[in-house]
């Protein structure tokens, strides 16, 4: 098991770092094993591509895709997901 401290991959590392690190998250991924990656940040997941996105709200997963679905937060931030009626239910405990 190999665990990155999650903040070293998104603070102060330049672009070319982000690339470098990225390539060695990448090269440890195999039909094996998986890899967690918790970021608010899209630019790393231009270079290291999920398979699945999920998104937390409240502490449960409230929305699930592809990584279509990090682009469209990115392009509508995370107000959309937060207006969703899943959402709603699960904020109130329904």
């Amino acid at each position: 098991m190999v665990m990155i401290e999650p903040a070293t991959i998104q603070k102060g590392l330049d672009i070319d770092a982000i690339r470098i690190v990225s390539n060695g998250v990448n090269k440890l991924r195999n039909k094996d094993n998986a890899v967690l990656v918790v970021t608010h940040y899209q630019r790393l997941l231009d270079y290291i591509i999920p398979d699945f996105v999920h998104v937390l709200y409240n502490g449960r997963i409230v929305k699930s895709g592809t990584k279509e679905l990090a682009f469209e937060l990115e392009e509508k931030g995370y107000d959309f997901i937060k207006n969703e009626k899943t959402v709603e239910m699960l904020s109130t405990g329904i």
